[in-house]
């Protein structure tokens, strides 16, 4: 083999090597079967979603994957195998390459990689049915404005019974007033009963 060809094959391994890494998920398929119109129909999906699909020699991919430490993808490289790649949503290559498979039994969905771990077929079904990523934005901005909506819905409680509370406030002042009253007529009444008593023993 030529020092030339040695180096072409080093750039396609440093090739895939990048695209696993950019990547935040790779899912492995076998696309034997697929006849020209499907396989461009399944392209212009995954091209709708930023994921690129990409056929590379099972050799190259498999130096590449040792390379990185994913040596368990090496037994799915076995075949005429595509890889897609999910440059903005884990999900959505999952998503996209299972809903097509339901529709296209030709085509084989083997493993993945998704988020530095390699997992099986089973693993890639159960995340197809996940959010993609809107749905997961979604379901995490609910989450974060719970405690807010929880925060306001005291605030509103506390004012609602602030009226009562002054009521409250209001009626123990007025039975504090009526009290002050009472003292009030108690001292006048006893200075009042003081001059009768007083009158009484002038007039004697």
């Amino acid at each position: 083999m030529s020092v030339q060809a040695i180096e072409e094959k080093k750039k396609v391994v440093a090739e895939i090597s990048d695209k696993f890494q950019s990547a935040l998920s790779a899912v492995v398929v076998e696309y034997r079967g697929l006849n020209v119109a499907e396989v461009t129909e399944l392209r212009r999906k995954l091209r709708a979603e930023n994921i690129e699909f990409k056929v590379y020699k099972n050799k190259m991919t498999q130096r590449a994957v040792e390379g990185l430490g994913y040596g368990e993808l090496s037994s799915s490289l076995v075949g005429p195998n595509a890889i897609a790649f999910g440059l903005e949503d884990a999900v959505a290559p999952a998503k996209v390459l299972v809903d097509f498979a339901k529709k296209h039994k030709a085509l084989i969905v083997k493993s993945a990689i998704v988020e530095g771990k390699v997992v099986g077929e089973d693993v890639v079904k159960e995340l197809s049915a996940l959010p993609n990523r809107e749905g997961m934005y979604s379901m995490l901005l609910s989450c974060l404005q719970a405690p807010i909506r929880n925060f306001a819905y005291a605030i509103k409680a506390v004012s609602e019974k602030e009226p009562v509370e002054d009521t409250v406030e209001t009626k123990t002042e007025t039975v504090e007033e009526v009290k002050s009253e009472e003292v009030v007529v108690e001292e006048n009444t006893t200075d009042l009963e003081t001059k009768e008593e007083a009158a009484s023993e002038a007039a004697e």
